[in-house]
């Protein structure tokens, strides 16, 4: 026999020796496949979270979690994510996502909502688990919860503030249009800017003139928006009449829907001898109610009643004289006997 049929012969019986192998352990091969495979490891990301939809009373945080994949598949992931509060150490609510089985070297990203109270801050704690088995842990916080504006007190129309100096110019200026018997007419203007990118409107701003010692509403003003294009600024103009000789806040309150989305005050100086306060103190003036009374003048007014006898004292009329006289003249006669 040649050497190319020996050659022949011996791969045949290596093809046949390895079949036959193969049926007498078929599992042999696949647990050596499966000795080679490396263990699934997942590490978690830094979390960031974002605010979702802001209610009076309740909050919605989306937290974006993300993790790195390697190795060998992981089955039943589930991601646990758990808010304590940073105030009283309380869980205040505990979330749960499934994410199936995770395979190949990749990044896996979830998203997980939670819902709390709007106040206060959370800690934010995230737990990885792979077939109920504890296998990363992270955390992050949020705080200032509460000063979240809610939905429904969102607008894009506020107040436009030059700035914080003395100098700068106020969000409500005045000029006074009128005066005449001791009542000023103030035309103001409150300057307000859409910061938005759609024109917004239906809006109502409210303009009042509060006196600074007493904080007495001597006047107040409605001003109906109705729009105002994006990136636009406008003065809108109100009348305020007001008692002379005194000084004044003015205050603008900007209502959507009902609701408060905006407030400013500035100060409006009548009386320039005296100084507007930044901050209130307690102080004396020569204040009187009377230049406040928007009705005008005395009718309608009940008179007081008076006792008969007019500028006589107290409790003492015309009987109470008679009684006098006939008390003097008894103890006169008294005497004489």
């Amino acid at each position: 026999m040649n050497r190319e049929a020996w050659l022949g012969v011996l791969a045949l019986a290596l093809v046949v020796g390895a079949a036959g192998l193969t049926l007498a352990a078929p599992n042999a091969l696949a647990e050596r496949t499966d000795e080679n495979v490396r263990p699934s490891v997942l590490s978690l990301q830094d979390p960031r979270v974002a605010a979702g939809e802001i209610g009076g009373e309740r909050a919605d945080l989306s937290l974006d979690v993300r993790m790195e994949h390697r190795g060998g598949p992981a089955d039943n992931v589930t991601v646990e994510v758990q808010a304590v509060d940073t105030d009283t150490g309380l869980v205040a609510t505990t979330v749960r996502g499934d994410l199936g089985r995770i395979e190949g070297h990749r990044e896996v990203r979830t998203r997980v909502n939670l819902t709390v109270d709007r106040e206060g801050g959370y800690r934010l704690y995230v737990r990885v688990y792979e077939d109920g088995r504890r296998v990363e842990t992270g955390s992050t916080t949020v705080s200032g919860v509460k000063s979240l504006t809610p939905d429904y007190a969102r607008s894009s129309v506020g107040f436009h503030r030059f700035g914080d100096g003395p100098a700068s110019i106020p969000v409500i200026t005045y000029d006074v249009a009128e005066e005449a018997s001791n009542r000023s007419t103030l035309r103001t203007g409150t300057y307000l800017t859409n910061r938005g990118d759609e024109p917004a409107g239906g809006l109502r701003l409210v303009v009042t003139a509060r006196q600074v010692e007493s904080n007495v509403i001597a006047d107040r003003t409605t001003v109906e928006i109705d729009e105002i294009g994006p990136g636009q600024t406008v003065t809108e103009a109100a009348d305020l009449t007001v008692p002379s000789n005194y000084n004044y806040y003015l205050d603008g309150i900007l209502f959507k829907d009902g609701v408060v989305v905006g407030s400013a005050t500035a100060p409006a100086k009548l009386n320039p001898t005296r100084s507007v306060p930044e901050n209130a103190t307690r102080e004396e003036v020569d204040f009187r109610a009377g230049d406040f009374e928007r009705d005008g003048g005395d009718a309608g007014a009940t008179p007081m009643p008076t006792e008969a006898g007019g500028a006589s004292g107290p409790g003492f009329g015309a009987v109470g004289a008679l009684a006098a006289l006939f008390a003097l003249a008894a103890l006169a006669a008294r005497r004489n006997q």
